[in-house]
């Protein structure tokens, strides 16, 4: 059956949300403050790299069953289910999470809302947002008992509509059968074709997300914690990873070590939870991810140190960064590994050149100072050194011969290269985590 849905907060999450609901055919109404961004959407482009999103966008829009606003308006009165996909960024001078944009939105909402009405929160936030935005929700509507449920969102930057469409799970907070029975209702299709449909407490709900990002973070930490040591006694990371990933307790997946994780969810996200477990008096059992944290970090640090090694001082020195999106298929460069290498560079004195095939625009906005280059085989020509930072099909799949950097060296900062044919092509090539015989 078809719902009457509004989705608050239009950006990579809010965006995809609404396009996967009109998708499954409910009707839904985007609201967003933003007159520019309401702009782009109602042309069909989403403002953002997502692929197959802006073709879906302008699909859904054509039915007629979605639609972009500033506000809200009297189709909010009538809605039944109100999904918040407003982001939590990192607070200024501080590891928590900001939700002063939730509070705003539950402000909003709450001047449409109808009793019998469900808000939804899908944004990440710390464990206990929810119980203290019912409150506010209470206090705003007069309504004794208001309906309000979490449904965290998993998607990954890449695939977000189709892990809307298909999600490996559904895991929803409740309060009470209303809003189970709604949430089963707007999640039908998705329920029907066998997805698992969890039901949990408001503050479960919550801390699954956080949860489920901090084992992420720590297992692509783990492994390159041990590609540390693999690097100071000649064994081989990546060997390593593929031996123990056959351990089913263990398994393969996010076990490629590198130059580490990035993005606009994983480095926010597990600071938030380390603040919010303060917070609530058990910092100390996740203290363990302040060095999940620091060996992030230390990653990016290691490329430099081994450029150095191999050019001594990079004041002048021509380097290429391959890549400025925190992972390939989009221009998310948000806490980009890629991007803080090149930042790196640059202040070590080296002339940085930056490629990237969809974010170079980001990096203009936010760093001038770097040189950019569109053209992948022009950017390689004159370099003294390249570094793949992000494992982008194209730098993959290029064909080494037919770039003329002016010093043939490589760092493989994603253990993604053939690296026997990038030396035929008379590269030398180094890798983390990884002795190479040149």
């Amino acid at each position: 059956m078809a719902m009457k849905i509004t989705v608050i907060g239009l950006g990579y999450l809010g965006t995809t949300h609404a396009v996967a609901m009109a998708k499954v055919g409910h009707q839904v109404i985007g609201i967003e403050p933003n007159q520019h961004r309401i702009d782009c959407l109602v042309q069909g482009k989403a403002g953002f790299f997502e692929p197959g999103l802006d073709e879906e966008l302008a699909a859904q829009l054509a039915t007629g069953r979605l639609a972009f606003k500033q506000a809200h308006d009297e189709f909010s009165r009538d809605a039944d289910i109100h999904f918040i996909c407003v982001g939590t960024p990192q607070t200024a001078g501080s590891m928590a999470a900001d939700t002063s944009y939730l509070e705003s939105a539950i402000r909003d909402v709450a001047l449409y809302l109808r009793e019998d009405a469900l808000v939804v929160g899908k944004s990440t936030v710390p464990v206990g947002t929810a119980s203290k935005l019912t409150a506010q929700l209470a206090q705003d509507t007069g309504f004794t008992a208001p309906n309000l449920a979490w449904n965290p969102e998993f998607l990954r930057e890449g695939t977000a509509l189709e892990d809307s469409l298909n999600p490996d799970r559904l895991v929803v907070g409740v309060t009470n059968s209303r809003s189970e029975e709604l949430l089963r209702e707007v999640f039908a299709p998705m329920i029907s074709a066998g997805v698992p449909f969890l039901v949990t407490d408001l503050a479960t709900a919550e801390l699954v997300k956080a949860a489920a990002n901090a084992f992420l973070a720590t297992k692509i930490s783990f492994i390159n914690a041990m590609a540390e040591i693999a690097e100071v006694s000649g064994a081989d990371a990546t060997q390593l990873a593929n031996a123990i990933g056959y351990d089913e307790r263990i398994g393969n997946k996010f076990l490629r070590n590198g130059v580490g994780f990035g993005g606009g969810c994983l480095p926010k996200d597990i600071r938030a939870l380390i603040a919010r477990a303060e917070e609530l008096g058990v910092g100390e059992s996740v203290s363990y991810l302040h060095e999940i944290d620091k060996i992030n970090l230390r990653r990016r640090d290691r490329v430099i140190a081994l450029l150095t090694k191999e050019l001594g001082s990079l004041q002048a020195k021509k380097i290429l960064i391959l890549g400025a999106a925190f992972k390939p298929d989009s221009d998310d460069v948000r806490d980009s590994p890629a991007l803080g290498i090149a930042l790196l560079a640059k202040a070590a004195g080296a002339e940085v050149i930056v490629h990237d095939p969809v974010a170079l625009h980001g990096v203009a906005l936010k760093h001038p100072e770097l040189e950019l280059q569109q053209d992948l085989l022009k950017a390689f020509i004159g370099v003294d050194a390249v570094v793949l930072a992000t494992e982008w099909k194209e730098y993959r799949e290029l064909d080494p011969k037919s770039v003329n950097p002016g010093n043939k060296f490589i760092i493989d900062g994603r253990n993604v290269l053939d690296v026997a044919l990038w030396q035929q092509a008379g590269f030398k090539v180094l890798a983390l985590g990884r002795t190479i015989t040149n």
